[in-house]
């Protein structure tokens, strides 16, 4: 369960940063609700996440789900290009992120 909430609260930062990229310096209303509710989310799940799995542990994991949820949807809008190194590197991320899971223990 501790898990799902980790991977939850990645996917919350990932939503959170994606605000934070239109709230135009706050001056946007809207985007800045999302970026509230889900930055709120966020800690919150991972805080959680985090009386189970060890700190250090979800930490890095939170981090690199919402650093390559975000760049996913950079590239995805067009605000950001996939090239084959960025690629390779976001699978080592990816695999970072497994071996942590794996190492774990839990």
């Amino acid at each position: 369960m501790a898990w799902a909430l980790l991977v939850l609260a990645g996917l919350f930062e990932v939503g959170f940063t994606t605000c934070l990229r239109h709230a135009d310096g706050f001056r946007n209303l809207g985007w800045n609700a999302g970026f509230f509710v889900c930055a709120f989310l966020s800690f919150g799940l991972l805080e959680r996440a985090a009386k189970t799995i060890p700190l250090g542990t979800a930490y890095a994991v939170w981090v690199g789900i919402g650093a390559i949820g975000t760049v996913l949807v950079g590239v995805a809008t067009g605000a950001e290009t996939l090239t084959i190194i960025r690629g390779l590197l976001l699978v080592g991320l990816i695999l970072c992120i497994v071996g942590l899971k794996l190492a774990s223990g839990h």
